[in-house]
């Protein structure tokens, strides 16, 4: 069974996020979603908060794709968390060439740590390049709309977070 490992802090799950794990599911018979703990981004939701918000798009993803989804928090090193759940790959997304600088460092101490373990990236498609939780965060705080870019519940987690209506 091939399996990948797809890490990210997913405060909140997006458009962009799903479009990698969707494009990934092909890659790889088992993806597990690796949601990181990172106290230090501050993240709006709860660790529990987001493993429940990418769990909650498993279903449909799975039917669509064929590939089992697995949500798995981490607070270890990557490459420790890649080989915590017997990943072969690790999946990365990218969406603009200062992503590739950041990513291209990682994944050379992360080959230093084992080189057993290969990263893939994967460019988000174009309509959903600009797509950042962060950005997402800031526009539903100042009260814009974000339905393009994030699923509706995801939305609805946001308002609700929010106090919006």
């Amino acid at each position: 069974m091939r399996i990948g490992l797809y890490p990210g802090t997913f405060d909140p799950i997006t458009l962009g996020h799903l479009d990698i794990i969707r494009r990934a599911a092909v890659l790889v018979d088992r993806l597990v979603v690796g949601v990181a703990i990172n106290r230090d981004k501050g993240p709006m939701f709860s660790l529990e908060e987001r493993v429940a918000m990418v769990e909650a798009e498993f279903d449909d993803l799975s039917k669509q794709t064929g590939c089992e989804f697995v949500a798995h928090p981490f607070e270890n090193l990557l490459i420790d968390c890649a080989r915590d759940v017997n990943a072969q790959v690790i999946v990365r997304g990218l969406r603009a060439v200062a992503d590739f600088e950041y990513e291209f460092q990682m994944v050379g101490m992360n080959r230093r740590l084992d080189d057993s373990i290969e990263t893939v990236f994967l460019m988000a498609e174009a309509e959903h390049q600009a797509i950042a939780s962060k950005l997402v965060k800031e526009i539903a705080r100042l009260g814009g709309d974000v339905s393009s870019f994030v699923t509706p519940a995801v939305q609805a987690a946001l308002q609700e977070r929010l106090g919006a209506k």
